[in-house]
């Protein structure tokens, strides 16, 4: 069964398009909720598996963080051929993968909402020995050891944490650990993301959580402080975990969301107007 999901209008014209990227190890069903929001307020979305996961997650081994890229780059090539106006958000690693979109494409891309950026692994759920991670990782041990998902999955709400524990133990909407070698190539693609975020000068939206227990506020920090983006707002939730989408915050983050791309919508009418007259 696949997990990618497409939301088009198919009565009406959408304002646009929003293309979605989850996170390391997950699957587009934790962009589901987020993904109806906005289509609801008349966006076509598209949110497909990423390289080495869904139903084969044995690919994860073998993927590299160039396929994630390529990956990334096609779908937005593809949705920018049919859409005039397409924003890109991604969640996690998804984020990073978002970055690198808006980076290479510039002003195609209508804007960037980046969700619990990952370019470190630095949160406080990692463990004592997190330090040594970097190393473990170099070396053939990332193909030996999964590094196990457990408490808190991101999810600061009980009542909810409780739901996605019994999703995960069923299988079919992501991994139940996090694969070493999963872990070097995204260090790898926030690497390369870091060293190209000097090429990122469009709008951008940045949320993250103060308490986020896989990356800290550093990642959202960084990309903050090293875009050229004159339009670019950085906003920290205090009440939530690394999962934005589901915790006790996700219909602030829904509609912050759609503020910033009906802002940017109304700013791309106003500047047609203008050079129409």
């Amino acid at each position: 069964m696949s997990l990618d999901f497409e939301l088009i209008h198919e009565d009406i014209e959408p304002k646009g398009a929003v293309l979605l990227f989850h996170g390391l190890t997950g699957s587009p069903f934790e962009l589901k909720k987020y993904g109806q929001f906005l289509y609801n307020n008349g966006y076509d979305i598209y949110a497909d598996c990423i390289p080495g996961h869904g139903d084969n997650f044995e690919d994860i081994y073998t993927v590299t963080y160039q396929d994630w890229l390529d990956f990334a780059y096609e779908r937005f090539e593809f949705l920018k051929s049919k859409y005039e106006k397409v924003f890109v958000s991604g969640l996690c690693m998804g984020a990073v993968l978002a970055l690198a979109v808006g980076a290479k494409y510039k002003e195609q891309v209508s804007g960037v909402i980046s969700l619990s950026t990952t370019l470190y692994l630095d949160g406080w759920r990692l463990p004592w020995y997190k330090c040594l991670i970097p190393v473990g990782i170099a070396t053939i041990i990332r193909y030996y050891y999964n590094y196990p998902e457990c408490e808190p999955h991101g999810i600061k709400n009980e009542k909810t944490r409780s739901v996605i524990k019994k999703l995960l133990a069923k299988g079919g909407v992501g991994m139940n650990d996090f694969p070493m070698t999963g872990f070097y190539e995204l260090l790898k693609l926030s690497s390369f993301v870091r060293k190209n975020l000097k090429e990122f000068n469009i709008p951008i939206l940045l949320i993250h959580s103060q308490e986020d227990d896989l990356t800290s506020v550093k990642s959202a920090e960084v990309v903050y402080e090293n875009i050229k983006s004159s339009d670019k707002e950085k906003i920290i939730l205090y009440d939530s975990y690394h999962m934005v989408l589901y915790d006790n915050e996700k219909e602030f983050v829904f509609n912050k969301a759609l503020e910033f791309i009906t802002n940017h919508m109304a700013s791309a009418e106003d500047e047609k107007e203008l050079v129409c007259t």
